[in-house]
């Protein structure tokens, strides 16, 4: 199976579309425009101060391999580090993380010394330094597509959507079903757990997983499980690893693509198929494994169509998060998704509206895959894949 973002990242051509009734409270910082810039960013941004960082899996100075980027409180584009493929990184899907001290740490989904993807390191000053390589099937990971989480002591995790002893291919070649991970403070990699190898078992992990105060990790596979749609599972710092859910499709959601939040007890996430239309849905899951559907995507009122970002909470328990698809249907975005994407608003008691429809080229991104962030004022900052006025995505600003 190939990496879906693989082949999502490239249907970029050149747009028109309506303005959005909503665009006087949606700003784009900054538009990508290719080589030597930037394009197509996937991945979200991190905020240090008043810039923001993040990746673009397209442009740099290779062109296509990708680069590292600094937006700052002006709009202003800094390119830190531009991938090259080998022994470098190639095509950094996921989103960025920071210490205290503001280096950058992420993946690149394919490149290093084995071409099956790294760990990266970029410093404040655009210093990069590859961390780690990995060596793909059958004794470690491969093509991670996801983020990492950082835990007090500096060790990195996180999850690859190939590699490990499973049985799942990639054009007839056993390429894995997916690993979680940690690369210790001293440079050490430990897979914890190879998905894929029973038949309950998960397979395909493509999100960042999420770490507790114990040393848990949580997250979800895209496919496997009971039904072969998808896991929400539980690995402990020893590696013992625990299906907590297998989604079932239909009603219930199927195919998640997203990270879980943890909130009062419950994880609450998103599928990006699955629901009462096949849309996507957003659910809660105690940890006991007892999940609800919150919501299901529809067909109906402009609503959005296939979720594939974590969700964001506010103190008051409102869930916000992005669709690909869905909203306004231009005469090109329904050519990806059936339109230009979304930002949606779900409250407590399981009312959604939608906040935000995209109208992509020339006035706004389109097809937002990344997870927000929320600051103290309630504004919420994202990247869409595609759209801006050069239809390489954009970087952007909603206040609700």
């Amino acid at each position: 199976m190939a990496s879906k973002w693989f082949s999502c990242a490239v249907l970029g051509v050149a747009m028109l579309a309506t303005a959005s009734l909503q665009a006087q409270i949606l700003k784009t910082l900054y538009n990508f425009n290719g080589a030597p810039d930037g394009a197509l960013p996937i991945g979200g941004v991190v905020r240090i101060g008043g810039s923001f960082y993040g990746t673009t899996i397209d442009g740099g100075a290779d062109s296509t391999a990708g680069i590292v980027f600094k937006i700052d409180a002006k709009g202003n584009e800094t390119t830190l580090h531009s991938f090259s493929g080998s022994p470098d990184g190639y095509g950094p899907l996921a989103g960025l993380i920071k210490d205290s001290d503001g280096n950058l740490y992420g993946t690149t989904a394919s490149g290093g010394l084995y071409s099956f993807g790294t760990i990266f390191e970029v410093s404040k000053t655009g210093v990069e330094t590859v961390l780690y390589s990995f060596g793909g099937y059958p004794a470690d990971g491969a093509y991670p597509q996801a983020g990492l989480v950082r835990d007090a002591a500096g060790n990195l995790y996180g999850t690859t959507q190939f590699g490990g002893p499973g049985p799942c291919q990639i054009n007839g070649d056993t390429e894995g079903c997916g690993t979680v991970f940690v690369l210790s403070n001293n440079g050490i990699e430990t897979v914890l757990h190879g998905f894929g190898s029973e038949t309950t078992d998960g397979q395909l992990p493509i999100a960042r997983p999420l770490l507790d105060a114990a040393g848990n990790l949580y997250g979800t596979t895209y496919s496997g499980g009971t039904q072969g749609m998808g896991t929400v599972f539980k690995v402990t710092p020893g590696g013992s690893e625990t299906v907590l859910y297998s989604f079932a499709g239909a009603s219930d959601g199927a195919g998640p693509e997203a990270s879980l939040i943890l909130d009062a007890g419950s994880f609450y996430g998103t599928t990006y198929q699955g629901g009462a239309s096949n849309y996507g849905t957003v659910f809660k899951l105690t940890k006991e494994g007892q999940e609800t559907v919150l919501y299901s995507f529809s067909a109906l009122h402009q609503d959005g169509h296939y979720p594939a970002a974590a969700l964001v909470r506010d103190s008051s328990g409102n869930l916000y998060g992005t669709t690909l698809g869905g909203g306004i249907e231009t005469k090109y975005c329904h050519v990806i998704e059936n339109g230009c994407g979304v930002i949606f608003k779900l409250s407590r008691a399981g009312k959604e509206t939608v906040l935000h429809r995209f109208a992509g080229y020339p006035t706004e991104g389109s097809a937002p895959i990344s997870d927000l962030i929320r600051d103290a004022a309630g504004n919420l900052y994202g990247t869409t894949n595609v759209g801006g006025d050069a239809e390489s995505g954009t970087v952007f600003e909603f206040a609700p």
